[in-house]
């Protein structure tokens, strides 16, 4: 349930699904314009894009995945770990992804891309690293899924998925955020990988 003790997550969560509604079904000008386009990033200055991407998406399948996962996963590691731990960490993802997106693209006048997809899933997999026996229920799935086996196939699909090369939404970004997110919690606090080993062992 969204509540004031996760401030932060509620303010992503709710400017995220307005903003991506709005773009969708109202005002397309407004995609347009957060889209990511590393060809002109630092060519036009377009700075501000490399966080206003992750506030819209490609369509209402896209929103409603990233949405899911964020909602599991962000909420709980505000939570756990206060509201600047996770803003830090979200926007840390989203600035990593983009880079390996920028580097990738760069010379692609025509790239341009949009979605939550790294920053969620650096939160994702630093929740992971902190709770690594944790489980979800997914309908229609009858059984518990582990977060673990979950973050691995989400990765896995975005791998695939990057490689059809379709649409605007940034595949490669969750691969880059997932490893992100692994390296925020090894600067931030390192020890979490000696609780994980102790965890999993």
């Amino acid at each position: 349930m969204l509540n004031f003790q996760e401030p932060a997550a509620t303010l992503v969560f709710v400017i995220t699904i307005a903003l991506s509604l709005l773009g969708l079904f109202r005002a397309p000008q407004i995609i347009d314009a957060c889209l990511f386009r590393p060809y002109y990033f630092l060519r036009r200055q377009q700075y501000l894009t490399i966080i206003s991407s992750g506030f819209v998406h490609a369509d209402l399948g896209h929103l409603l995945f990233n949405m899911f996962t964020f909602y599991f996963f962000a909420f709980p590691m505000e939570r756990q770990f206060g509201s600047a731990y996770f803003i830090a960490l979200y926007l840390f993802g989203l600035v990593a992804s983009h880079g390996c997106t920028w580097y990738k693209h760069r010379g692609n006048s025509l790239y341009a891309s949009l979605g939550a997809s790294g920053a969620i899933s650096a939160v994702l997999f630093a929740y992971i690293v902190y709770a690594p026996t944790t489980t979800l229920f997914i309908f229609p799935i009858p059984f518990p899924i582990p977060a673990a086996l979950f973050a691995v196939g989400y990765v896995a699909w975005s791998w695939w998925a990057a490689k059809q090369e379709r649409g605007r939404i940034n595949h490669d970004a969750h691969l880059c955020g997932a490893l992100s997110g692994l390296l925020f919690v090894l600067l931030v606090h390192p020890y979490a990988y000696l609780m994980l080993l102790d965890a999993l062992s």
